[in-house]
Protein backbone atom coordinates (compact mmCIF):
# COMPACT_ATOMS: atom_id res chain seq x y z
CA UNK A 1 0.00 0.00 0.00
CA UNK A 2 2.95 2.37 0.68
CA UNK A 3 3.91 2.14 -3.02
CA UNK A 4 0.65 3.91 -3.90
CA UNK A 5 1.05 6.63 -1.25
CA UNK A 6 0.63 10.03 -2.84
CA UNK A 7 -0.52 8.58 -6.15
CA UNK A 8 -3.62 9.98 -7.81
CA UNK A 9 -6.85 8.04 -8.10
CA UNK A 10 -6.50 8.23 -11.89
CA UNK A 11 -3.09 6.55 -11.70
CA UNK A 12 -4.39 3.83 -9.39
CA UNK A 13 -7.44 3.12 -11.54
CA UNK A 14 -5.33 3.09 -14.71
CA UNK A 15 -2.81 0.72 -13.16
CA UNK A 16 -5.58 -1.52 -11.86
CA UNK A 17 -7.36 -1.55 -15.22
CA UNK A 18 -4.11 -2.21 -17.11
CA UNK A 19 -3.14 -5.02 -14.70
CA UNK A 20 -6.51 -6.73 -14.99
CA UNK A 21 -6.67 -6.39 -18.78
CA UNK A 22 -3.04 -7.57 -19.18
CA UNK A 23 -3.73 -10.60 -17.00
CA UNK A 24 -6.82 -11.43 -19.04
CA UNK A 25 -4.92 -11.00 -22.31
CA UNK A 26 -2.04 -13.14 -21.02
CA UNK A 27 -4.38 -15.95 -20.06
CA UNK A 28 -6.18 -15.59 -23.38
CA UNK A 29 -2.86 -15.76 -25.28
CA UNK A 30 -1.79 -18.87 -23.37
CA UNK A 31 -5.16 -20.45 -24.06
CA UNK A 32 -5.02 -19.65 -27.79
CA UNK A 33 -1.45 -20.94 -28.06
CA UNK A 34 -2.40 -24.14 -26.27
CA UNK A 35 -5.45 -24.65 -28.48
CA UNK A 36 -3.43 -24.11 -31.69
CA UNK A 37 -0.75 -26.49 -30.47
CA UNK A 38 -3.43 -29.04 -29.61
CA UNK A 39 -4.97 -28.58 -33.02
CA UNK A 40 -1.66 -29.37 -34.75
CA UNK A 41 -1.25 -32.40 -32.53
CA UNK A 42 -4.70 -33.60 -33.59
CA UNK A 43 -3.77 -33.08 -37.26
CA UNK A 44 -0.55 -35.04 -36.79
CA UNK A 45 -2.41 -37.78 -34.96
CA UNK A 46 -4.96 -37.99 -37.80
CA UNK A 47 -2.12 -38.25 -40.32
CA UNK A 48 -0.32 -40.92 -38.34
CA UNK A 49 -3.52 -42.87 -37.71
CA UNK A 50 -4.28 -42.79 -41.44
CA UNK A 51 -0.85 -44.16 -42.33
CA UNK A 52 -1.09 -46.81 -39.62
CA UNK A 53 -4.41 -47.88 -41.04
CA UNK A 54 -2.81 -48.12 -44.49
CA UNK A 55 0.03 -50.23 -43.12
CA UNK A 56 -2.37 -52.41 -41.14
CA UNK A 57 -4.37 -53.11 -44.29
CA UNK A 58 -1.21 -53.83 -46.35
CA UNK A 59 0.22 -56.20 -43.72
CA UNK A 60 -3.08 -58.02 -43.35
CA UNK A 61 -3.09 -58.77 -47.10
CA UNK A 62 0.40 -60.36 -46.95
CA UNK A 63 -0.55 -64.03 -46.49
CA UNK A 64 2.89 -65.46 -47.24
CA UNK A 65 6.54 -64.54 -46.82
CA UNK A 66 6.72 -63.79 -50.53
CA UNK A 67 3.85 -61.32 -50.35
CA UNK A 68 5.40 -59.80 -47.24
CA UNK A 69 8.70 -59.39 -49.10
CA UNK A 70 6.89 -57.61 -51.94
CA UNK A 71 5.32 -55.12 -49.51
CA UNK A 72 8.05 -52.39 -49.75
CA UNK A 73 7.24 -51.73 -53.42
CA UNK A 74 3.55 -51.26 -52.56
CA UNK A 75 4.41 -48.93 -49.71
CA UNK A 76 6.64 -46.79 -51.94
CA UNK A 77 3.72 -46.34 -54.31
CA UNK A 78 1.28 -45.60 -51.48
CA UNK A 79 3.53 -43.05 -49.70
CA UNK A 80 4.48 -40.98 -52.75
CA UNK A 81 4.10 -37.22 -52.12
CA UNK A 82 4.08 -37.39 -48.29
CA UNK A 83 6.98 -35.11 -47.48
CA UNK A 84 8.26 -35.23 -43.93
CA UNK A 85 6.66 -38.61 -43.27
CA UNK A 86 8.93 -41.41 -42.02
CA UNK A 87 7.88 -45.09 -41.91
CA UNK A 88 9.70 -48.09 -40.44
CA UNK A 89 8.48 -51.71 -40.73
CA UNK A 90 10.24 -54.68 -39.15
CA UNK A 91 9.35 -58.27 -39.84
CA UNK A 92 8.15 -60.52 -37.08
CA UNK A 93 11.68 -61.94 -36.81
CA UNK A 94 13.07 -58.42 -36.19
CA UNK A 95 14.70 -57.84 -39.57
CA UNK A 96 14.04 -54.60 -41.44
CA UNK A 97 11.30 -54.91 -44.03
CA UNK A 98 10.80 -51.28 -45.08
CA UNK A 99 12.20 -47.89 -44.18
CA UNK A 100 11.83 -44.45 -45.75
CA UNK A 101 14.83 -42.23 -46.29
CA UNK A 102 16.18 -40.61 -43.11
CA UNK A 103 13.77 -42.61 -40.94
CA UNK A 104 15.11 -42.37 -37.39
CA UNK A 105 13.19 -43.40 -34.30
CA UNK A 106 14.28 -43.36 -30.66
CA UNK A 107 15.06 -46.89 -29.34
CA UNK A 108 12.74 -46.36 -26.36
CA UNK A 109 9.86 -45.65 -28.74
CA UNK A 110 10.44 -48.89 -30.64
CA UNK A 111 10.93 -50.86 -27.44
CA UNK A 112 7.60 -49.64 -26.08
CA UNK A 113 5.54 -50.56 -29.16
CA UNK A 114 2.12 -52.02 -28.32
CA UNK A 115 -0.68 -53.60 -30.32
CA UNK A 116 -2.70 -50.40 -30.45
CA UNK A 117 -1.66 -46.79 -31.17
CA UNK A 118 -0.99 -44.68 -28.10
CA UNK A 119 -0.54 -40.93 -27.66
CA UNK A 120 2.18 -39.79 -30.06
CA UNK A 121 5.65 -39.07 -28.72
CA UNK A 122 7.75 -36.06 -29.59
CA UNK A 123 11.52 -35.97 -29.91
CA UNK A 124 14.31 -33.94 -31.44
CA UNK A 125 17.27 -34.93 -33.50
CA UNK A 126 20.79 -33.51 -33.07
CA UNK A 127 20.23 -31.12 -36.00
CA UNK A 128 17.37 -29.52 -33.97
CA UNK A 129 14.65 -31.07 -36.08
CA UNK A 130 11.60 -32.19 -34.15
CA UNK A 131 9.35 -35.13 -34.89
CA UNK A 132 6.11 -36.53 -33.62
CA UNK A 133 5.45 -40.26 -34.06
CA UNK A 134 4.36 -43.54 -32.57
CA UNK A 135 5.20 -47.24 -32.84
CA UNK A 136 2.74 -50.17 -32.75
CA UNK A 137 2.69 -53.90 -33.44
CA UNK A 138 0.46 -54.89 -36.35
CA UNK A 139 -0.48 -58.48 -37.33
CA UNK A 140 0.34 -59.87 -40.76
CA UNK A 141 -1.78 -62.18 -42.91
CA UNK A 142 0.66 -65.09 -42.30
CA UNK A 143 -0.98 -67.63 -40.05
CA UNK A 144 0.81 -68.14 -36.74
CA UNK A 145 3.34 -65.37 -37.37
CA UNK A 146 4.20 -62.78 -34.74
CA UNK A 147 3.09 -59.20 -35.36
CA UNK A 148 5.32 -56.82 -37.23
CA UNK A 149 6.73 -53.66 -35.67
CA UNK A 150 5.55 -50.52 -37.41
CA UNK A 151 6.71 -46.95 -36.59
CA UNK A 152 5.53 -43.75 -38.27
CA UNK A 153 6.53 -40.14 -37.65
CA UNK A 154 6.09 -36.73 -39.21
CA UNK A 155 8.48 -33.80 -39.39
CA UNK A 156 7.33 -30.81 -37.27
CA UNK A 157 9.49 -28.18 -38.99
CA UNK A 158 6.54 -26.67 -40.82
CA UNK A 159 4.39 -26.62 -37.67
CA UNK A 160 7.16 -25.15 -35.55
CA UNK A 161 7.81 -22.41 -38.09
CA UNK A 162 4.12 -21.57 -38.11
CA UNK A 163 3.89 -21.61 -34.29
CA UNK A 164 6.97 -19.39 -34.03
CA UNK A 165 5.42 -16.83 -36.39
CA UNK A 166 2.02 -17.24 -34.75
CA UNK A 167 3.39 -16.72 -31.22
CA UNK A 168 5.40 -13.68 -32.30
CA UNK A 169 2.33 -12.13 -33.91
CA UNK A 170 0.08 -13.17 -31.01
CA UNK A 171 2.27 -11.71 -28.25
CA UNK A 172 2.95 -8.58 -30.26
CA UNK A 173 -0.79 -8.03 -30.61
CA UNK A 174 -1.28 -8.87 -26.93
CA UNK A 175 1.39 -6.37 -25.90
CA UNK A 176 -0.11 -3.63 -28.07
CA UNK A 177 -3.57 -4.53 -26.77
CA UNK A 178 -2.30 -4.25 -23.18
CA UNK A 179 -0.85 -0.81 -23.89
CA UNK A 180 -4.04 0.23 -25.65
CA UNK A 181 -6.27 -0.98 -22.82
CA UNK A 182 -4.02 0.86 -20.35
CA UNK A 183 -4.39 4.05 -22.37
CA UNK A 184 -8.14 3.55 -22.72
CA UNK A 185 -8.28 2.85 -18.98
CA UNK A 186 -6.54 6.15 -18.32
CA UNK A 187 -9.05 7.96 -20.56
CA UNK A 188 -11.95 6.17 -18.87
CA UNK A 189 -10.58 7.01 -15.41
CA UNK A 190 -10.09 10.66 -16.39
CA UNK A 191 -13.60 10.91 -17.78
CA UNK A 192 -15.07 8.97 -14.88
CA UNK A 193 -13.37 11.22 -12.32
CA UNK A 194 -14.33 14.42 -14.14
CA UNK A 195 -17.31 14.99 -11.77
CA UNK A 196 -14.91 14.63 -8.83
CA UNK A 197 -12.65 17.30 -10.29
CA UNK A 198 -15.73 19.47 -10.83
CA UNK A 199 -16.59 19.01 -7.16
CA UNK A 200 -13.02 19.96 -6.26
CA UNK A 201 -13.20 23.13 -8.36
CA UNK A 202 -16.55 24.07 -6.85
CA UNK A 203 -15.29 23.40 -3.33
CA UNK A 204 -12.15 25.49 -4.01
CA UNK A 205 -14.38 28.49 -4.74
CA UNK A 206 -16.16 28.24 -1.38
CA UNK A 207 -14.72 30.62 1.20
CA UNK A 208 -15.83 32.03 4.51
CA UNK A 209 -17.63 34.78 2.58
CA UNK A 210 -19.32 32.34 0.18
CA UNK A 211 -20.60 29.60 2.46
CA UNK A 212 -24.00 29.86 0.80
CA UNK A 213 -22.60 28.09 -2.28
CA UNK A 214 -23.65 24.44 -2.76
CA UNK A 215 -22.48 21.59 -4.96
CA UNK A 216 -24.81 20.56 -7.79
CA UNK A 217 -25.92 17.08 -6.72
CA UNK A 218 -28.17 16.56 -9.76
CA UNK A 219 -25.35 16.72 -12.32
CA UNK A 220 -22.99 14.13 -10.82
CA UNK A 221 -23.10 10.31 -10.81
CA UNK A 222 -24.97 8.45 -8.10
CA UNK A 223 -21.72 7.14 -6.60
CA UNK A 224 -20.60 10.71 -5.85
CA UNK A 225 -24.03 12.15 -5.07
CA UNK A 226 -23.82 10.94 -1.48
CA UNK A 227 -20.41 12.58 -1.06
CA UNK A 228 -21.68 15.84 -2.56
CA UNK A 229 -24.77 15.74 -0.37
CA UNK A 230 -22.60 15.18 2.71
CA UNK A 231 -20.41 18.14 1.71
CA UNK A 232 -23.52 20.29 1.21
CA UNK A 233 -24.78 19.33 4.65
CA UNK A 234 -21.36 20.17 6.10
CA UNK A 235 -21.43 23.55 4.33
CA UNK A 236 -24.91 24.20 5.71
CA UNK A 237 -23.65 23.46 9.23
CA UNK A 238 -20.60 25.66 8.69
CA UNK A 239 -22.76 28.46 7.32
CA UNK A 240 -25.07 28.24 10.31
CA UNK A 241 -22.10 28.15 12.69
CA UNK A 242 -20.44 31.14 11.00
CA UNK A 243 -23.72 33.04 11.09
CA UNK A 244 -24.17 32.29 14.78
CA UNK A 245 -20.55 33.25 15.44
CA UNK A 246 -20.96 36.49 13.52
CA UNK A 247 -24.22 37.30 15.32
CA UNK A 248 -22.66 36.34 18.63
CA UNK A 249 -19.63 38.55 18.02
CA UNK A 250 -21.85 41.48 17.13
CA UNK A 251 -24.13 40.90 20.11
CA UNK A 252 -21.19 40.44 22.46
CA UNK A 253 -19.57 43.65 21.26
CA UNK A 254 -22.87 45.46 21.72
CA UNK A 255 -23.39 44.04 25.20
CA UNK A 256 -19.87 44.84 26.34
CA UNK A 257 -19.90 48.30 24.84
CA UNK A 258 -22.61 49.58 27.20
CA UNK A 259 -20.97 48.76 30.57
CA UNK A 260 -17.51 49.68 29.29
CA UNK A 261 -18.86 52.98 27.96
CA UNK A 262 -20.62 53.61 31.26
CA UNK A 263 -17.45 52.89 33.21
CA UNK A 264 -15.33 55.08 30.94
CA UNK A 265 -17.78 58.00 30.91
CA UNK A 266 -18.35 57.88 34.66
CA UNK A 267 -14.63 57.66 35.35
CA UNK A 268 -13.83 60.56 33.00
CA UNK A 269 -16.55 62.71 34.56
CA UNK A 270 -15.29 61.87 38.04
CA UNK A 271 -11.72 62.75 37.12
CA UNK A 272 -12.74 66.03 35.46
CA UNK A 273 -12.65 67.78 38.84
CA UNK A 274 -11.88 67.12 42.45
CA UNK A 275 -14.51 65.10 44.32
CA UNK A 276 -15.26 64.40 47.95
CA UNK A 277 -14.51 61.03 49.50
CA UNK A 278 -18.22 60.17 49.53
CA UNK A 279 -18.53 61.02 45.85
CA UNK A 280 -15.53 58.81 45.01
CA UNK A 281 -17.07 55.99 47.05
CA UNK A 282 -20.35 56.35 45.15
CA UNK A 283 -18.52 56.21 41.83
CA UNK A 284 -16.52 53.14 42.89
CA UNK A 285 -19.69 51.43 44.09
CA UNK A 286 -21.36 52.13 40.77
CA UNK A 287 -18.31 50.86 38.92
CA UNK A 288 -18.30 47.72 41.06
CA UNK A 289 -21.86 46.97 39.96
CA UNK A 290 -20.84 47.27 36.32
CA UNK A 291 -17.81 45.04 36.93
CA UNK A 292 -20.02 42.46 38.61
CA UNK A 293 -22.28 42.48 35.57
CA UNK A 294 -19.28 42.05 33.27
CA UNK A 295 -17.98 39.24 35.46
CA UNK A 296 -21.32 37.41 35.30
CA UNK A 297 -21.43 37.85 31.54
CA UNK A 298 -17.91 36.47 31.11
CA UNK A 299 -18.69 33.50 33.39
CA UNK A 300 -21.84 32.77 31.41
CA UNK A 301 -19.93 32.95 28.14
CA UNK A 302 -17.30 30.52 29.43
CA UNK A 303 -20.07 28.15 30.48
CA UNK A 304 -21.67 28.29 27.03
CA UNK A 305 -18.29 27.84 25.34
CA UNK A 306 -17.74 24.64 27.32
CA UNK A 307 -21.24 23.51 26.46
CA UNK A 308 -20.70 24.10 22.73
CA UNK A 309 -17.52 21.99 22.84
CA UNK A 310 -19.21 19.20 24.82
CA UNK A 311 -16.97 19.82 27.83
CA UNK A 312 -19.87 19.73 30.29
CA UNK A 313 -20.06 16.34 31.98
CA UNK A 314 -22.79 16.55 34.61
CA UNK A 315 -22.24 14.82 37.92
CA UNK A 316 -25.04 12.28 37.95
CA UNK A 317 -27.13 11.95 41.09
CA UNK A 318 -30.80 11.71 41.98
CA UNK A 319 -32.37 15.17 41.96
CA UNK A 320 -35.81 15.87 43.42
CA UNK A 321 -37.11 18.62 41.15
CA UNK A 322 -40.05 19.44 43.41
CA UNK A 323 -37.67 20.20 46.29
CA UNK A 324 -35.47 22.37 44.08
CA UNK A 325 -38.48 24.30 42.77
CA UNK A 326 -39.77 24.87 46.31
CA UNK A 327 -36.36 26.17 47.43
CA UNK A 328 -36.13 28.56 44.48
CA UNK A 329 -39.68 29.87 44.97
CA UNK A 330 -38.76 30.85 48.53
CA UNK A 331 -35.92 32.92 47.06
CA UNK A 332 -38.32 34.76 44.71
CA UNK A 333 -41.07 35.05 47.34
CA UNK A 334 -40.38 38.70 48.15
CA UNK A 335 -40.50 39.80 44.50
CA UNK A 336 -43.64 37.77 43.86
CA UNK A 337 -45.44 39.32 46.84
CA UNK A 338 -44.33 42.82 45.84
CA UNK A 339 -45.87 42.41 42.36
CA UNK A 340 -48.94 40.64 43.65
CA UNK A 341 -48.30 37.56 41.49
CA UNK A 342 -50.43 34.49 42.17
CA UNK A 343 -47.99 31.58 42.51
CA UNK A 344 -48.91 27.90 42.09
CA UNK A 345 -46.64 24.84 42.14
CA UNK A 346 -47.67 21.22 41.57
CA UNK A 347 -46.30 17.81 40.68
CA UNK A 348 -43.15 15.96 41.57
CA UNK A 349 -40.45 13.99 39.82
CA UNK A 350 -36.90 12.72 40.12
CA UNK A 351 -34.18 12.76 37.46
CA UNK A 352 -30.53 11.79 37.32
CA UNK A 353 -28.26 14.78 36.80
CA UNK A 354 -26.10 17.51 38.24
CA UNK A 355 -28.17 19.17 40.98
CA UNK A 356 -26.47 22.58 40.80
CA UNK A 357 -26.77 22.76 37.01
CA UNK A 358 -30.44 21.76 37.03
CA UNK A 359 -31.11 24.26 39.81
CA UNK A 360 -29.50 26.96 37.68
CA UNK A 361 -31.63 26.05 34.66
CA UNK A 362 -34.87 26.18 36.71
CA UNK A 363 -33.75 29.43 38.34
CA UNK A 364 -33.21 31.01 34.90
CA UNK A 365 -36.76 30.08 33.84
CA UNK A 366 -38.26 31.34 37.12
CA UNK A 367 -36.25 34.58 36.91
CA UNK A 368 -37.41 35.13 33.34
CA UNK A 369 -41.06 34.38 34.27
CA UNK A 370 -41.07 36.63 37.35
CA UNK A 371 -39.46 39.46 35.40
CA UNK A 372 -42.06 39.35 32.60
CA UNK A 373 -45.18 38.63 34.65
CA UNK A 374 -47.21 41.84 35.11
CA UNK A 375 -48.51 42.96 38.49
CA UNK A 376 -51.36 40.80 39.81
CA UNK A 377 -50.45 38.20 37.17
CA UNK A 378 -50.17 34.45 37.58
CA UNK A 379 -47.13 32.14 37.60
CA UNK A 380 -47.48 28.34 37.54
CA UNK A 381 -44.80 25.68 37.93
CA UNK A 382 -45.79 22.10 37.10
CA UNK A 383 -43.81 18.84 37.10
CA UNK A 384 -45.37 16.07 35.00
CA UNK A 385 -43.87 12.60 35.37
CA UNK A 386 -46.91 10.66 34.18
CA UNK A 387 -45.48 9.42 30.85
CA UNK A 388 -42.92 7.21 32.57
CA UNK A 389 -39.97 7.89 30.26
CA UNK A 390 -39.88 11.70 29.94
CA UNK A 391 -40.33 14.20 32.73
CA UNK A 392 -41.64 17.65 31.80
CA UNK A 393 -41.04 20.67 34.04
CA UNK A 394 -43.04 23.68 32.84
CA UNK A 395 -42.95 27.31 33.96
CA UNK A 396 -45.95 29.33 32.74
CA UNK A 397 -46.73 32.99 33.31
CA UNK A 398 -49.35 35.43 32.17
CA UNK A 399 -48.44 38.58 30.34
CA UNK A 400 -47.80 39.84 26.88
CA UNK A 401 -47.40 36.91 24.44
CA UNK A 402 -44.55 36.22 22.09
CA UNK A 403 -45.05 36.13 18.33
CA UNK A 404 -44.54 32.67 16.79
CA UNK A 405 -41.61 33.82 14.62
CA UNK A 406 -39.62 34.68 17.75
CA UNK A 407 -40.13 31.41 19.63
CA UNK A 408 -37.41 29.36 17.82
CA UNK A 409 -34.78 32.03 18.61
CA UNK A 410 -35.60 32.67 22.25
CA UNK A 411 -32.73 30.42 23.33
CA UNK A 412 -30.13 32.17 21.15
CA UNK A 413 -27.53 34.22 22.97
CA UNK A 414 -28.41 37.86 23.53
CA UNK A 415 -31.67 37.49 21.61
CA UNK A 416 -34.52 39.72 22.74
CA UNK A 417 -38.01 39.86 21.30
CA UNK A 418 -38.84 43.52 21.80
CA UNK A 419 -38.57 46.38 24.21
CA UNK A 420 -41.18 44.90 26.54
CA UNK A 421 -38.83 41.99 27.27
CA UNK A 422 -35.62 43.96 27.71
CA UNK A 423 -33.63 43.40 30.85
CA UNK A 424 -34.11 45.85 33.70
CA UNK A 425 -30.46 46.38 34.46
CA UNK A 426 -29.86 42.70 35.16
CA UNK A 427 -28.78 39.68 33.21
CA UNK A 428 -27.09 39.69 29.83
CA UNK A 429 -29.54 37.89 27.60
CA UNK A 430 -27.81 34.54 28.23
CA UNK A 431 -30.13 32.91 30.76
CA UNK A 432 -32.28 30.96 28.29
CA UNK A 433 -29.21 29.96 26.23
CA UNK A 434 -27.61 28.55 29.40
CA UNK A 435 -30.85 26.73 30.24
CA UNK A 436 -30.87 25.02 26.84
CA UNK A 437 -27.19 24.03 27.20
CA UNK A 438 -27.86 22.48 30.60
CA UNK A 439 -30.88 20.58 29.30
CA UNK A 440 -28.91 19.21 26.34
CA UNK A 441 -26.01 18.26 28.59
CA UNK A 442 -28.52 16.04 30.45
CA UNK A 443 -29.83 14.51 27.22
CA UNK A 444 -32.97 16.66 27.27
CA UNK A 445 -34.37 19.70 25.51
CA UNK A 446 -36.11 22.97 26.29
CA UNK A 447 -38.89 24.62 24.29
CA UNK A 448 -41.25 27.59 24.49
CA UNK A 449 -44.95 28.14 23.73
CA UNK A 450 -46.96 31.36 23.76
CA UNK A 451 -50.61 32.02 23.01
CA UNK A 452 -53.65 33.72 24.53
CA UNK A 453 -51.65 36.02 26.81
CA UNK A 454 -49.74 33.14 28.38
CA UNK A 455 -46.14 32.00 27.85
CA UNK A 456 -44.86 28.56 28.86
CA UNK A 457 -41.33 27.18 28.96
CA UNK A 458 -40.74 23.43 29.24
CA UNK A 459 -37.68 21.42 30.17
CA UNK A 460 -37.92 17.79 29.03
CA UNK A 461 -35.60 15.33 30.79
CA UNK A 462 -35.34 11.58 31.11
CA UNK A 463 -37.19 10.40 34.18
CA UNK A 464 -35.27 8.47 36.87
CA UNK A 465 -38.01 5.81 36.73
CA UNK A 466 -36.62 4.53 33.39
CA UNK A 467 -33.09 3.97 34.79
Amino acid sequence: MSAFAGKSVTFRLTLLFASVSTTVLLLLGLLIGSLVEGHFEELDMALLDGKLELLRHALAKANSPEELAALPRQLDDALVGHHGLAVLVRKPDGTLLYSTADASFPPELLAGAADRPLRPSRWSEPENRSYRGLAVQLPTGIAGASPALVAVSTDLAHHEHFMHSFNAALWTVMGLAALLTGFLGWIAARRGLAPLRAISRSAAGITANRLDQRLAVESIPLELAEVAQTLNEMLARLEASFRRLSDFSSDLAHELRTPVSNLLTQTQVTLSRTRTVDQYQDVLASNAEEFERLSRMIADMLFLAKSDNELIVPHREKVDLAAEVASLLEFYEAVVEEKGIALNSSGHGIVYGDRLMLRRAISNLLSNAVRHTPENGRLTVDIDDSTGSTLVLSVENTGEGIAPEHLPRLFDRFYRVDSSRQRFGEGAGLGLAITRSIARAHGGEVCAFSQGGSTRFEIRLESAKTN
